[in-house]
């Protein structure tokens, strides 16, 4: 089983985490890495470590008014396909920002049939958001232009120099233009 497909979670409730890992690994396809209970910082710089094939979240983690925006802070973070956990708290306009959703009340086999379909959705069109820069990227993007350093970028928005690293592979994946 190798060629498993790992995932992450970040669901703030240990029991549902626990019960959806364990799901995961009954059905042998894929494999859970760890559960991150929240997007903080160190939270966001463990996932860029794990590299996970798909994020599986809450949406509930994020504030209410960021909410809306949690798939577009995550593919900042990662380019994996990210699943919604739908639960009582959070709405259809929120979930369809995402790859694809779970619900609590799904089948073990249609868990895995929806992560393979968001998997699969995600390979065929690598850029789901579309070609759009995000803001940061595009603020990143004149930093470029102007001659400015990866560690000048950092230090000018306070981010690691890893996650500028990432903001430059992803304006070239969008743009295609080689920096």
């Amino acid at each position: 089983m190798e060629n498993r497909k790992t995932v992450a979670l970040i669901i703030p409730s240990d029991i549902v985490a626990r019960g959806l890992e364990s799901i995961l690994s009954e059905q042998g396809e894929f494999k859970v890495l760890e559960n991150l209970f929240d997007c903080s910082k160190s939270s966001e710089a463990r996932l860029r470590c794990l590299a996970p094939d798909v994020i599986i979240i809450d949406p509930s983690v994020f504030d209410f008014k960021s909410r809306k925006d949690g798939r577009a802070m995550l593919a900042e973070i990662s380019d994996a396909s990210v699943i919604a956990l739908e639960g009582l708290t959070v709405t259809d306009d929120v979930v369809k920002q995402y790859d694809g959703s779970i619900s609590l009340f799904d089948s073990a086999a249609m868990i895995v049939k929806k992560l393979h379909a968001a998997i699969g959705a995600r390979q065929q069109d690598p850029v789901a958001e579309g070609n759009e820069l995000s803001s940061r990227e595009k603020e990143i993007l004149v930093c470029v232009a102007q001659g400015m350093l990866n560690k000048e970028i950092a230090d000018k928005f306070n981010l690691s120099i890893y996650t500028v690293i990432t903001h430059r592979k992803n304006i070239t994946r969008k743009t295609g233009i080689k920096t």
